[in-house]
């Protein structure tokens, strides 16, 4: 056995094992970039609010297990969140402020 293979049982144990313990959330005025902008406009039906709903009561969706429990934190300590879902087959980015004065959605190359 490497230690790669180690690693990757590590981090599957560790996803696994993982439970939430955020708590929800204001997200404040809600923004999106041009590029969702066009995401939408080219995929009609598209449901957001799903996605930010998920956001705000603490599924982060593909993020790591480190990413995720430092997000747990955030709810709890006023820090930064960011989640990550893959929308028509592109990853999105939403991100709330650690004052929760905004929440921005946008793809990552817009970072």
């Amino acid at each position: 056995m490497n230690i790669k293979n180690v690693t990757s049982g590590n981090e599957e144990t560790k996803e696994k094992n993982y439970v939430c313990t955020a708590v929800p959330f204001d997200l404040g005025k809600v923004v999106c970039t041009q590029g969702i902008a066009e995401l939408l406009n080219n995929n009609i039906g598209v449901n957001l609010p799903i996605y930010l709903h998920r956001h705000q009561n603490g599924d982060w969706g593909n993020i790591c297990v480190e990413d995720k429990l430092t997000n747990d934190k955030a709810t709890k300590t006023g820090e930064r969140v960011l989640s990550s879902y893959t929308i028509c087959n592109e990853q999105v980015w939403i991100i709330t402020e650690r004052d929760r004065s905004c929440t921005t959605i946008l793809l990552p190359n817009e970072y």
